[in-house]
Parts: C-alpha cells; structure tokens; sequence
C-alpha cells in the first residue's frame, strides 16, 4: 500500500505543478515575435499538456481510486476532498480548451486571466492539501447508511419495489 499512496502522491504533485504552471506559458504567446516561435510555444505547452500533465491526472485519479478500495475511506472529509478533486479536474479541462483556441491566429491570454487561473488552481490544491492533512470532522449530511460498506446496495434493495 505505500507504494501505491507514494504514486498517488507524485502523481497528484506533477498534476498539480502542471496546472499551476500552464497558465506562465499561455502569457507568452503574446511575446512571441514570428510563426516559428509560436510553433514552438504551441509544440511545448502541448506536450506538456499531452505527454505529462493529463498521464499523471490519470494516474493520480486511478491510484486514488484503488486507494479507496484498499482503505475504505467512509468519512465526511473525504467526501469533501473528493469535491475539490472534482474541481480541479474541471480546471484541467478548461486548460485544455485554452490550448485548443490560444495558438489560432490574433489570441492572447490577458495577464488578468494568467492571475485568476493560477490563483484558483492554487487555493483548489491548496484546499485538498488542507482537507487531507487536517481531516476535519465535519458534519456528516449524509444518511448514515451511505457512510458503511455496502451501504448503497442496501439503501437501493430497500427502495426496490422489485425483491429478489
């Protein structure tokens, strides 16, 4: 098991570096001077973007889910990570509509958008960070029987106007 949490953390580190990278990138587009300069800003924030960034979200989000099966996390903190992973997922994704439009002829990516990207892709990390650290109780909103094992299967057969 500690090996698989030590991939899950490299993972989830060079995830989270490259989002919070990408953006510095995206801000030189408007300094480049001639085409070939553009094709290679565009050639290295997509490999970037392509070749390490979306792997290690995968191996981030797969390696989190087996962790959830060997440890079998039934507490409300980790609901709440899990919805700041959702978050930042939803980052990565518009991150890469942004390649996708940013190297077509006459884009730029303003200064204001480079600080708002960035300063929310680090207050989502920042958040997992502290919800994984400090594990806060928190009130538990959900019914009791969704927080044990099988819970979910039991709650369904109960509403299942259908037995077996």
């Amino acid at each position: 098991m500690i090996w698989l949490k030590l991939l899950h953390f490299a993972a989830i580190a060079i995830w989270s570096a490259g989002l919070i990278c990408l953006p510095g990138l995206y801000v030189q587009r408007a300094h480049v001077p001639d085409e070939p300069s553009k094709h290679r800003l565009q050639a290295l924030v997509r490999f970037f973007y392509v070749v390490i960034i979306s792997p290690a979200a995968f191996v981030a989000v797969g390696s989190g889910t087996a962790l959830i099966f060997v440890r079998e996390p039934f507490e409300a903190w980790f609901s709440l990570k899990l919805a700041f992973v959702g978050a930042l997922v939803m980052i990565h994704i518009f991150t890469g509509l942004v390649i996708i439009r940013l190297f077509d002829d006459g884009r730029t990516y303003p200064v204001w958008r480079f600080a708002a990207a960035t300063t929310l892709t680090v207050a989502v990390v920042g958040a997992i960070l502290v919800v994984v650290l400090a594990k806060p109780d928190l009130p538990n909103l959900t019914p009791e029987v969704l927080n044990q094992p099988g819970g979910l299967k039991r709650l369904a057969a109960s509403l299942n106007p259908f037995p077996r």
